[in-house]
């Protein structure tokens, strides 16, 4: 070799070094992949879509269709846990036919066609109920399959990173949906009509995203894969980590107030224009979005168990601030602290999840759990709605509270024998 090959060798690896060092100094790259990416695209413009909708419901229900909030209750219950009742169904379909892309598609198209029907039903309080069941289906359809895809997609040493790349991505579709709609009402009082076509339009864009540019999962399947039938379904539960962290979820869910009715309470405390409303989605959402991606990775670096209790405690002190909430400068503390809750918990509990299943029912078993919090809920919708009406607003978040309270305690007393991973 000569002394120039030499001298060319000794440098490149001193580039090469300098190279990594700059790396280390600049802290880990988060890579996830180009299916993580197109699939937080869809996420995205089929939650602007979405929330566009969702941002309205509550003002439009309770304003002017005047419904009782045990009446809303129950509306907004089935937007919690309709989805549970075919979760399983989408999930084990993706494992079973190895087509979770197309299985995801088939639901984000299904919530896609209910958004036109709004424009015909009027103020029917049983069709509204029902174009929000058939869309809380196309979203428990596609949920489960689009989650295995992010989990199959990357090393599970990067799952955390992965979901939250991917929520931070479908948090940005959820705070542009209600500032939509608000730029829509503010321009022109009552034009609902115009909400539901823009609404249409963006979910179009997200359909169109996953059916034509997301890769399927092309993996050769296991030689000794087990047929997944309902009972072996079912079986998941067996596996420690994964009924510990069902068990804790569910629980948990239980004592969840839903995101409407914390609006609703902090409208009602401030008495300011409900019009307005939507703003407050706008306000979580941001800071959900700029979250995600930090407790994502915090997640694979110290433990998602971890990552996730510290979101209900901060839920928590969310439900302590509700009871106090009288001014302006409380409401700029409790909407980062709402965002942060969703931040801390949402992916991480995925991420979780996945680590603790095996690959061929990854799809099945998210569904399973995600079956379980949404009928956890549903549950908890009807059970605030009810107590707000017997005993009012401040009693219903105080009652919860202590709920909350108690299911976080029992969460981390089981999730403690559960490895840190999980």
């Amino acid at each position: 070799m000569s002394s120039l090959e030499r001298m060319y060798q000794v440098e490149s690896a001193k580039i090469l070094l300098k190279r990594g060092a700059a790396r280390e100094r600049s802290g880990p790259r988060i890579r996830v992949g180009r299916t993580v990416v197109l699939l937080g695209l869809t996420s995205l413009f089929t939650d602007l879509s979405s929330e566009a909708v969702n941002a309205i419901l509550p003002l439009y229900l309770v304003y002017s269709v005047g419904l009782s909030p045990l009446q809303f209750g129950a509306l907004d219950g089935i937007n919690n846990g309709a989805a549970g009742l075919v979760r399983v169904l989408g999930g084990g379909l993706g494992d079973r036919l190895r087509r979770h892309k197309e299985v995801a598609a088939l639901g984000y198209g299904l919530s896609a066609l209910t958004r036109p029907l709004f424009l015909v039903v009027g103020r029917s309080f049983a069709l509204i109920g029902g174009l929000v069941f058939v869309d809380r289906l196309g979203k428990g359809i596609r949920t489960a399959p689009r989650d295995a895809l992010i989990s199959l997609s990357v090393p599970k040493e990067r799952l955390g990173s992965a979901f939250g790349v991917h929520r931070a991505l479908d948090t940005a579709g959820a705070m542009l949906g209600p500032l939509v709609a608000f730029a829509i009402l503010r321009s022109a009082p009552d034009a609902y009509d115009a909400v539901f076509v823009v609404s249409f339009a963006s979910a179009v864009i997200g359909v169109g995203i996953i059916v034509l540019l997301v890769p399927p999962d092309r993996r050769p399947a296991p030689h000794e894969q087990p047929e997944l039938t309902l009972a072996r379904a079912a079986e998941l539960l067996r596996l420690p980590s994964f009924r510990r962290l069902s068990l804790v979820a569910t629980a948990l869910a239980l004592a969840t107030i839903s995101d409407a009715f914390v609006y609703l309470r902090l409208q009602r405390s401030l008495s300011f224009d409900p019009r307005y409303l939507p703003l407050l989605f706008v306000g979580s959402a941001c800071s959900y979005m700029a979250l995600a991606v930090p407790f994502g990775a915090l997640a694979d670096r110290v433990g998602k168990r971890a990552v996730f209790l510290s979101g209900y405690a901060i839920l928590a002190v969310v439900y302590v601030l509700l009871l106090t909430a009288t001014s302006v400068e409380l409401l700029l503390l409790i909407l980062p602290l709402f965002g942060a809750y969703y931040a801390a918990t949402d992916g991480v509990l995925a991420a979780a999840a996945s680590a603790a299943l095996p690959e061929y029912a990854r799809g099945t078993g998210l569904s399973l759990l995600a079956s379980c919090t949404s009928l956890g809920r549903f549950a908890a919708s009807l059970a605030f709605g009810g107590v707000w009406v017997a005993l009012g607003a401040d009693a219903a978040v105080g009652v919860f509270t202590a709920v909350l309270l108690l299911a976080l305690a029992f969460a981390a007393h089981v999730l403690r024998r559960s490895p840190d991973a999980a």
